[in-house]
């Protein structure tokens, strides 16, 4: 490091600046120091600065799956605030969300050198009573039932539930049939549970529920189904993915939207906006939850914040041409 500073003409306190990755380095600086790193072939070396500190600048994330798109934004949005704070993120994925699993998880990551665990879990497993984390981990929980057990952050699912179906029903639908996801994850629950909810707030009674996997596929699969209910004029689908299956069905089935049939999304992915027709859906602020998760892991390392507990990140209804008043008026059809 003193060789490096010699050689970029700085202090060894900005070579150490610059090769953590930290703010407030004037721009032609670091370049500087990093043209002499590179000229000397000089490696930070991690394990002694690790001992340095007392910590590794290193966040470990667990997550049940990569193939839904709130985890696989969620997990973006924590390596980018990571990143910005100086830490980097080692990624562990679990194939089965078991105890053992979950206990094996938790050895590897700290095999690996990490100073706190931010968990993905999408599923029903916090509020098992078989599964519990480690106690003397620093961790947080994005997307559980976990409650006052664990520091918890959230998007708003009930909020943002229950804002799509009372926009259906402002537009003079009778009621909202509601495309759910899998059975075992929380998102899904919350959000037929705030479905059904809104609906008995409403005075109005709820349709039989039908599910799909989040998938494109399993909302064009159950869309036929939908489809063929003619009394069907209005639809709150979990996910972008599975209305964008559902539209195709309805179309292929010979309904209109949003004339026939008025469809609703959640997450408001990049590509709804490109949907035929453009859908209305849930906005998600996955950066949010992401930043907000990185800060309260940091809070729990610094013990300078509270040990449980559970943040919710707003959602916004983005109105797009997929939704309409029913024809014929006041919630019928002619």
């Amino acid at each position: 490091m003193a060789d490096v500073a010699r050689l970029a003409g700085v202090s060894s306190q900005t070579v150490s600046r610059v090769s953590n990755g930290y703010a407030g380095v004037n721009e032609e600086t670091r370049r500087q120091v990093l043209a002499a790193m590179k000229e000397l072939g000089y490696r930070p070396n991690s394990a002694a600065r690790a001992l340095k500190r007392g910590e590794f600048r290193t966040i470990g994330v667990i997550t049940f799956s990569l193939s839904t798109t709130g985890n696989v934004r969620t997990l973006e949005a924590i390596a980018n605030s990571a990143a910005h704070e100086g830490y980097a993120v080692t990624l562990l994925p679990v194939a089965v969300p078991t105890q053992d699993e979950v206990r094996g998880a938790f050895s590897r990551l700290e095999e690996l050198a990490v100073d706190a665990v931010i968990v993905i879990m999408e599923v029903h497993l916090l509020d098992a009573a078989t599964v519990t984390l480690p106690p003397h981990v620093q961790v947080v929980v994005v997307d559980s039932d976990a409650g006052d057990r664990y520091t918890v952050v959230d998007t708003d699912q009930a909020g943002g539930s229950g804002t799509a179906v009372r926009h259906l029903l402002d537009l003079g639908h009778r009621t909202v049939w509601h495309l759910a996801g899998p059975e075992g994850s929380f998102a899904a629950q919350r959000r037929a549970d705030a479905w059904r909810a809104a609906l008995t707030e409403a005075g109005r009674s709820a349709p039989p529920l039908v599910r799909g996997d989040w998938s494109a596929e399993s909302g064009y699969r159950v869309g036929f189904e939908l489809a063929a209910q003619q009394e069907c004029t209005a639809v709150f689908a979990a996910n972008d993915q599975m209305a964008l299956g559902l539209l195709r069905a309805l179309h292929e089935h010979g309904r209109r939207v949003p004339e026939d049939v008025s469809v609703i999304g959640f997450d408001d992915i990049a590509e709804a906006s490109s949907f035929l027709p453009p859908l209305t859906t849930v906005h998600q602020d996955f950066a949010e939850v992401g930043r907000l998760c990185v800060e309260a892991v940091l809070r729990k390392m610094r013990q300078v914040g509270p040990e449980t507990g559970t943040t919710l990140v707003p959602t916004r209804l983005v109105v797009r041409a997929s939704t309409a008043p029913p024809c014929g008026g006041e919630g019928g059809r002619v």
